[in-house]
Protein backbone atom coordinates (compact mmCIF):
# COMPACT_ATOMS: atom_id res chain seq x y z
CA UNK A 1 0.00 0.00 0.00
CA UNK A 2 1.27 3.46 -0.89
CA UNK A 3 1.26 5.50 2.35
CA UNK A 4 -0.42 8.92 2.34
CA UNK A 5 0.97 11.63 4.61
CA UNK A 6 -0.65 15.01 5.34
CA UNK A 7 1.41 18.01 6.44
CA UNK A 8 -0.17 20.94 8.30
CA UNK A 9 1.93 24.13 8.16
CA UNK A 10 1.81 27.66 9.52
CA UNK A 11 4.88 28.93 7.62
CA UNK A 12 4.87 29.06 3.84
CA UNK A 13 8.45 28.09 3.02
CA UNK A 14 8.04 24.77 4.83
CA UNK A 15 5.64 23.58 2.12
CA UNK A 16 8.38 23.58 -0.50
CA UNK A 17 10.95 22.30 1.99
CA UNK A 18 8.91 19.23 2.83
CA UNK A 19 7.92 18.68 -0.78
CA UNK A 20 11.63 18.50 -1.53
CA UNK A 21 12.38 16.20 1.40
CA UNK A 22 9.54 13.86 0.53
CA UNK A 23 10.60 13.70 -3.12
CA UNK A 24 14.20 12.97 -2.15
CA UNK A 25 13.66 10.58 0.75
CA UNK A 26 10.15 9.12 0.45
CA UNK A 27 9.26 9.28 -3.25
CA UNK A 28 7.02 6.23 -2.88
CA UNK A 29 4.69 8.10 -0.50
CA UNK A 30 1.72 10.23 -1.46
CA UNK A 31 1.70 13.53 0.43
CA UNK A 32 -0.24 16.78 0.52
CA UNK A 33 0.03 20.07 2.39
CA UNK A 34 -2.39 22.30 4.31
CA UNK A 35 -1.11 25.85 4.92
CA UNK A 36 -2.57 28.60 7.11
CA UNK A 37 -0.02 31.32 7.84
CA UNK A 38 -2.45 33.36 9.94
CA UNK A 39 -2.19 30.88 12.81
CA UNK A 40 1.41 31.58 13.81
CA UNK A 41 1.07 35.25 12.91
CA UNK A 42 -1.88 35.64 15.28
CA UNK A 43 -0.16 33.70 18.05
CA UNK A 44 2.88 35.98 17.80
CA UNK A 45 0.59 39.02 17.82
CA UNK A 46 -0.79 37.94 21.17
CA UNK A 47 -4.14 36.56 20.12
CA UNK A 48 -5.71 34.24 22.74
CA UNK A 49 -4.00 30.85 22.61
CA UNK A 50 -7.27 28.97 22.96
CA UNK A 51 -8.67 30.56 19.80
CA UNK A 52 -5.53 29.87 17.79
CA UNK A 53 -5.38 26.28 19.03
CA UNK A 54 -9.01 25.80 18.04
CA UNK A 55 -8.20 26.96 14.53
CA UNK A 56 -5.12 24.74 14.18
CA UNK A 57 -7.25 21.84 15.39
CA UNK A 58 -9.72 22.67 12.63
CA UNK A 59 -6.89 22.54 10.07
CA UNK A 60 -5.86 19.12 11.36
CA UNK A 61 -9.45 17.86 11.13
CA UNK A 62 -9.60 19.22 7.57
CA UNK A 63 -6.46 17.26 6.69
CA UNK A 64 -7.89 14.13 8.33
CA UNK A 65 -10.98 14.31 6.13
CA UNK A 66 -8.73 13.63 3.12
CA UNK A 67 -8.01 10.20 4.63
CA UNK A 68 -4.22 10.24 5.09
CA UNK A 69 -2.52 7.44 6.97
CA UNK A 70 -0.53 9.93 9.07
CA UNK A 71 -0.73 13.66 9.82
CA UNK A 72 2.36 15.78 10.56
CA UNK A 73 2.09 19.21 12.20
CA UNK A 74 5.20 21.27 11.42
CA UNK A 75 4.65 24.26 13.74
CA UNK A 76 6.42 24.03 17.10
CA UNK A 77 4.55 26.98 18.61
CA UNK A 78 1.09 25.55 17.99
CA UNK A 79 1.96 21.95 18.88
CA UNK A 80 -0.29 21.86 22.01
CA UNK A 81 -3.24 21.84 19.62
CA UNK A 82 -2.09 18.40 18.47
CA UNK A 83 -2.96 16.97 21.89
CA UNK A 84 -6.52 18.21 21.37
CA UNK A 85 -6.76 17.01 17.77
CA UNK A 86 -5.56 13.53 18.71
CA UNK A 87 -8.87 13.05 20.52
CA UNK A 88 -10.86 14.11 17.47
CA UNK A 89 -9.38 12.20 14.52
CA UNK A 90 -8.65 8.55 13.97
CA UNK A 91 -5.27 8.97 12.26
CA UNK A 92 -2.00 9.22 14.21
CA UNK A 93 -0.65 12.78 14.43
CA UNK A 94 3.07 13.45 14.71
CA UNK A 95 4.51 16.71 15.99
CA UNK A 96 7.50 17.84 13.97
CA UNK A 97 9.63 17.94 17.12
CA UNK A 98 8.66 14.54 18.57
CA UNK A 99 11.66 12.58 17.20
CA UNK A 100 14.04 15.45 18.06
CA UNK A 101 12.76 15.77 21.63
CA UNK A 102 13.10 12.04 22.20
CA UNK A 103 16.69 12.08 20.88
CA UNK A 104 17.63 15.17 22.93
CA UNK A 105 16.51 13.51 26.15
CA UNK A 106 18.53 10.41 25.30
CA UNK A 107 21.68 12.48 24.72
CA UNK A 108 21.89 14.38 28.00
CA UNK A 109 20.26 15.91 31.03
CA UNK A 110 21.13 19.54 30.22
CA UNK A 111 19.20 20.56 27.14
CA UNK A 112 19.71 23.92 25.46
CA UNK A 113 16.61 25.16 23.64
CA UNK A 114 17.47 27.68 20.92
CA UNK A 115 14.62 29.61 19.28
CA UNK A 116 13.72 32.93 17.73
CA UNK A 117 10.07 33.16 18.87
CA UNK A 118 8.92 33.39 22.47
CA UNK A 119 5.82 31.37 21.54
CA UNK A 120 8.01 28.31 20.95
CA UNK A 121 9.52 28.06 24.42
CA UNK A 122 6.57 26.73 26.43
CA UNK A 123 5.35 24.05 23.97
CA UNK A 124 8.88 22.88 23.14
CA UNK A 125 9.82 22.68 26.83
CA UNK A 126 6.63 20.75 27.58
CA UNK A 127 7.40 18.31 24.77
CA UNK A 128 10.92 17.72 26.07
CA UNK A 129 9.58 17.09 29.57
CA UNK A 130 6.97 14.68 28.23
CA UNK A 131 9.65 12.63 26.48
CA UNK A 132 11.85 12.79 29.58
CA UNK A 133 9.01 11.41 31.66
CA UNK A 134 8.43 8.66 29.09
CA UNK A 135 12.11 7.72 29.22
CA UNK A 136 12.24 8.16 33.02
CA UNK A 137 15.04 10.71 32.80
CA UNK A 138 15.62 13.99 34.60
CA UNK A 139 16.38 17.02 32.42
CA UNK A 140 17.21 20.69 32.88
CA UNK A 141 16.16 23.00 30.04
CA UNK A 142 17.99 26.24 29.25
CA UNK A 143 16.02 28.32 26.75
CA UNK A 144 17.58 31.07 24.63
CA UNK A 145 15.22 33.29 22.62
CA UNK A 146 16.45 35.69 19.93
CA UNK A 147 13.51 37.72 18.60
CA UNK A 148 15.96 40.02 16.81
CA UNK A 149 16.93 37.06 14.62
CA UNK A 150 13.27 36.34 13.85
CA UNK A 151 12.77 39.99 12.89
CA UNK A 152 15.77 39.80 10.58
CA UNK A 153 14.42 36.65 8.92
CA UNK A 154 10.97 38.18 8.43
CA UNK A 155 12.55 41.24 6.83
CA UNK A 156 14.44 39.04 4.38
CA UNK A 157 17.89 39.31 5.99
CA UNK A 158 18.74 35.63 6.38
CA UNK A 159 22.46 36.38 6.73
CA UNK A 160 21.84 38.49 9.84
CA UNK A 161 19.45 35.86 11.21
CA UNK A 162 22.05 33.15 10.73
CA UNK A 163 24.86 35.19 12.26
CA UNK A 164 22.85 35.97 15.38
CA UNK A 165 21.81 32.35 15.85
CA UNK A 166 25.29 30.95 15.31
CA UNK A 167 26.62 33.19 18.08
CA UNK A 168 23.71 32.32 20.37
CA UNK A 169 24.32 28.60 19.76
CA UNK A 170 28.05 28.94 20.47
CA UNK A 171 27.32 30.64 23.81
CA UNK A 172 24.64 28.12 24.75
CA UNK A 173 26.81 25.10 23.91
CA UNK A 174 29.19 26.02 26.73
CA UNK A 175 26.47 25.31 29.30
CA UNK A 176 24.59 22.24 28.03
CA UNK A 177 24.93 18.62 26.87
CA UNK A 178 22.89 19.05 23.69
CA UNK A 179 21.59 22.02 21.69
CA UNK A 180 18.09 21.77 20.25
CA UNK A 181 17.19 24.01 17.31
CA UNK A 182 13.59 24.49 18.31
CA UNK A 183 12.19 25.71 14.98
CA UNK A 184 12.36 24.28 11.47
CA UNK A 185 13.54 27.69 10.25
CA UNK A 186 16.84 27.00 12.05
CA UNK A 187 17.42 23.55 10.57
CA UNK A 188 19.73 24.74 7.77
CA UNK A 189 22.24 25.78 10.44
CA UNK A 190 22.46 22.34 12.01
CA UNK A 191 25.36 20.78 10.06
CA UNK A 192 27.64 23.81 10.42
CA UNK A 193 26.90 24.15 14.12
CA UNK A 194 27.39 20.43 14.71
CA UNK A 195 30.84 20.67 13.15
CA UNK A 196 31.85 23.69 15.24
CA UNK A 197 30.30 23.13 18.66
CA UNK A 198 31.50 20.79 21.43
CA UNK A 199 28.10 19.12 21.92
CA UNK A 200 25.48 17.47 19.68
CA UNK A 201 23.14 19.77 17.77
CA UNK A 202 19.67 18.56 16.78
CA UNK A 203 17.15 19.85 14.25
CA UNK A 204 13.70 18.49 13.52
CA UNK A 205 13.42 17.83 9.75
CA UNK A 206 16.13 15.18 9.42
CA UNK A 207 14.96 13.25 12.47
CA UNK A 208 11.33 13.62 11.42
CA UNK A 209 12.06 12.19 7.97
CA UNK A 210 13.71 9.18 9.58
CA UNK A 211 10.58 8.57 11.64
CA UNK A 212 8.36 9.02 8.58
CA UNK A 213 10.44 6.49 6.66
CA UNK A 214 10.03 3.98 9.49
CA UNK A 215 6.28 4.47 9.62
CA UNK A 216 5.91 4.40 5.84
CA UNK A 217 7.75 1.09 5.72
CA UNK A 218 5.40 -0.34 8.34
CA UNK A 219 2.35 0.83 6.38
CA UNK A 220 3.71 -0.65 3.15
CA UNK A 221 4.56 -4.01 4.71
Amino acid sequence: MRPRIAFVHTVGFLVEEFRRLMKEQLPEADSFHVLNESLLQDLLRGQPQALVYRRITAQIVLAAEAAPDLIVVTCSSTSPAVDIARRLVSQPILKIDDPMAAEAVRLGGRVGLLCTAESTVTPSSALLRAHAQEQQRAIEITPVIRPDAYAALMSGDRAQHDSLMRQAAADLAKEVDVVVLAQASLAHLRDGLAADLPCPVLASPKLLMGELARRAAALSA
